[in-house]
């Protein structure tokens, strides 16, 4: 069960997106394979929706794309609009995703990160800001995926430890619990 305390979203968005924020214009584009950066503004929009989701993490996708646009030479919206429609993705079902079901998590997270840089990459050849279709998809898209998906890695485990140690049970452990247990956490008796 995940309990909605907005003042703790609000404080750890407000922290991770100054971290991402710093690392996009410091970081980001010094590291580089063929034409391809690490996209901070997913990774923070990528974390938002798949930790908390809903609108808020909407909300939070929106404003990296905003910021992404803002500090790139890039058509203005186009990262806002693909952020906003990857955080509804990734957080339609308003729940801890890294937490209750990591792989699942990450397999979405890379699919939507490899549609987010194809579409993105898709967007700039068609406005004549990229070479070629090669250019566009070997040099820019999936060296972008790749540097993207390997920088999220150390925030999903981070996202995922981080307050899940939950009370172990007896049943856990491996000892019993007396006449009529029928097993798991969660006995309601002779209900």
């Amino acid at each position: 069960m995940q309990v909605n305390d907005i003042n703790k979203n609000r404080h750890d968005s407000l922290v991770l997106a100054l971290v991402c924020f710093v690392l996009q214009v410091a970081l980001a584009p010094n590291i580089a394979i063929a034409n391809g950066h690490i996209n901070f503004s997913l990774i923070y929009c990528a974390v938002m929706a798949l930790t908390v989701g809903g609108g808020f993490g909407v909300t939070c996708g929106f404003l990296a794309g905003l910021v992404f646009d803002l500090s790139t030479t890039g058509p203005m919206g186009l990262m806002t609009l693909l952020l906003t429609i990857a955080a509804f993705v990734m957080g339609m079902e308003t729940r801890n995703r890294l937490q209750d079901d990591m792989t699942a998590a990450l397999i979405l997270y890379f699919i939507v990160t490899l549609l987010v840089s194809i579409f993105y990459n898709l967007a700039m050849y068609l406005v004549g800001l990229s070479g070629s279709i090669v250019d566009m998809l070997f040099l820019r898209s999936i060296p972008t995926f790749f540097l993207t998906s390997l920088a999220f890695l150390p925030f999903a485990y981070h996202y995922s430890t981080r307050g899940s140690s939950r009370p172990l049970m007896l049943s856990q452990k491996g000892t019993r619990r007396g006449p009529g247990h029928r097993g798991g956490p969660y006995h309601l008796g002779k209900l």
